[in-house]
């Protein structure tokens, strides 16, 4: 037996105070006979402060099937991290603790206090996926119910060790909604709770995104302080340069006060009328839906750790053929 496996360090795991190392792990499965595999038995977690973001009432059918998948990808992923060394609970939140917003347009100001933390800049955010990975959240993107446009949570994974925030989105949608879905859900993360009723957070967090996605500063620049219209291409060509969706586009012009009631009304009765249920001109054609701004890293993870998992072992976690 490897003599970092002390048997104090086996009590502790035993009694789940502990959990053993990547080394410590593969001394155990050497010193037993047995395949990491087989010591890599399920952790036990459960998922708390479940936030749906729906476009109507999810069924109890509809929250199970969600849960679930949830839980069977988020165990691998963790066993994966336990065997890599890596530390879960690490995500850069870019506020000491969830804010306290006294009012819905304090969303604004938090938008840009998280890019001045993450050091974004002004520019529009190239992929919004691999932005919350690289900063330690779990994303998920997978197909959902389709009442279900995503949500977040949190993994708890017993005493002693902190949760882990979740976000999961409907890869089913298109990829300007799947950005501000992202986006939304973010302002859950560092969003007090109990700050606004439920209703001013749902317009924070949906002010919140579309003040992530597209910065006052960027916007004024590309269009100007005010504009009595705007004609298609210039709408079109704006949200493919935000990638977002254009009825968002438009909103987020109301509210930085460029166009006016009036004329965002007009533009939904003309130029894009339809805009509100169905998107033109998406990013992604139907034939790739979901494939772009994929949640990637956990795939990452299942190659890096070649060596210390089988590749049948692999294959499981990521669901593909051997």
């Amino acid at each position: 037996m490897d003599e970092r496996v002390t048997a104090q360090a086996i009590g502790k795991y035993e009694r789940g105070e502990d959990v053993p190392s990547s080394g410590v792990l593969t001394a155990l499965a050497k010193a037993l006979g047995v395949s990491l595999s087989y010591l890599l038995d399920p952790l036990g977690i459960e998922l708390t402060g479940v936030k749906f973001r729906t476009k109507a009432n999810t069924t109890m059918r509809d929250r199970a099937q969600v849960e679930t998948e949830v839980l069977e990808w988020i165990e691998p992923y963790l066993q994966i991290e336990l065997l890599l060394d890596l530390d879960s609970a690490k995500w850069q939140c870019p506020v000491a603790h969830p804010c306290q917003l006294h009012e819905v347009n304090d969303a604004e100001q938090l938008a840009r206090d998280v890019r001045e933390e993450w050091k974004l800049g002004l520019d529009p955010i190239p992929n919004m996926t691999e932005l919350l990975e690289e900063k330690g959240l779990k994303v998920l993107t997978v197909p959902l119910p389709l009442h279900v446009s995503g949500f977040t949570c949190l993994v708890g994974r017993g005493e002693g060790q902190p949760e882990l925030p979740v976000i999961v989105v409907n890869n089913q949608f298109s990829l300007e909604r799947r950005r501000l879905t992202l986006a939304h859900e973010l302002a859950h993360r560092l969003i007090e709770a109990d700050s606004l009723s439920d209703k001013d957070e749902e317009k924070a967090t949906t002010l919140f995104a579309g003040a992530f996605l597209m910065p006052r500063e960027h916007l004024l620049r590309e269009v100007g302080k005010h504009r009595n219209a705007l004609g298609y291409k210039e709408l079109i060509d704006l949200k493919r340069l935000y990638r977002v969706s254009g009825m968002a586009l438009l909103i987020r012009l109301r509210q930085l006060d460029v166009i006016s009631k009036s004329t965002l009304i007009y533009a939904f009765q003309s130029i894009a009328r339809g805009w509100r249920t169905q998107e033109q001109e998406e990013l992604e054609s139907e034939k790739e839906r979901g494939q772009r701004e994929r949640a990637l890293r956990f795939e990452r993870l299942c190659y890096r750790a070649e060596g210390l998992i089988s590749l049948t072992k692999a294959a499981e976690l990521l669901r593909l053929p051997t």
